[in-house]
């Protein structure tokens, strides 16, 4: 993506973190991009990876989050603040996306158990793969436990096809995944789990990422190798919509497992 272009839709993703609580539209959007509503739709999918309605959503929806675990705002003025007129849409998307109903995600201090280990597993699919590769980062040291899991999308959100977490960048294999295409989507944070929970929209303290796909998994095709290298996180990049591990609850599993 030339400079020019890649400066015009930095410069639209910061003003949707100032103003995702108002009524936008791609024609918006575009305007302060100074382009056409289908070039800007086109370099915006580009640069982000995502439609620029499905950003401008995953904005709100990790505002959300992070006013739930640091004010003491009702849940109806949180759907109202981050530009939902249905408390009860804002309600059933956030629990679809972070994975904890906003109640019970406040509750949780903002953290929530990873469907890796929940008594309800993915049904097992016929002609599934295995994918399996290393997951790097150019400062190991200063990272916690690694989330990687397959998604339908770009933006990590709702139940994973498939995932796993481990310990610290190394090995990761994910059995079983299904025919289709899909990403794999991978993130941990820094020691400061809290700060990481707690900074303004666009601030994305101590949170690392990394992202490969879409990939294919094809019949017949028993093993995939995917690499990932972890970056912090960039402006242009998706929000993290999934709520964060709760470490005591990997801990158990990895200590019974």
């Amino acid at each position: 993506m030339e400079r020019n272009a890649e400066q015009a839709i930095i410069q639209v993703v910061d003003s949707l973190h100032k103003n995702f609580g108002e009524n936008l539209t791609i024609e918006d959007m575009a305007r302060v991009a100074k382009f056409s509503r289908f070039h800007f739709s086109r370099l915006f999918q580009q640069a982000t990876g995502v439609s620029p309605a499905r950003f401008l959503s995953a904005l709100r929806l990790y505002e959300a989050k992070r006013l739930l675990v640091s004010t003491s705002l009702s849940v109806t003025e949180i759907s109202h603040r981050v530009g939902y007129t249905s408390v009860g849409t804002f309600s059933t998307r956030f629990t679809s996306s972070v994975g904890a109903s906003p109640t019970t995600y406040r509750q949780r201090g903002g953290f929530s158990p990873l469907s890796c280990y929940s008594d309800v597993r993915p049904a097992r699919s016929a002609g599934g793969s295995t994918i399996r590769g290393r997951i790097r980062a150019q400062h190991p040291e200063d990272l916690g436990l690694v989330f990687a899991g397959v998604f339908p999308g770009r933006i990590p959100e709702g139940r994973p096809l498939r995932c796993t977490v481990i310990p610290r960048p190394g090995p990761y294999v994910l059995e079983d995944v299904p025919q289709g295409n899909w990403y794999l989507l991978a993130h941990s944070v820094s020691a400061d789990r809290d700060e990481a929970i707690r900074a303004p929209l666009g601030e994305y303290a101590g949170i690392s990422i990394g992202a490969a796909g879409p990939f294919t998994v094809r019949p017949g095709r028993s093993t995939m190798l995917i690499d990932l290298s972890l970056r912090p996180k960039r402006a242009l990049d998706p929000p993290v919509l999934l709520a964060l591990l709760d470490i005591r609850e990997w801990a158990f599993h990895a200590n019974v497992g």
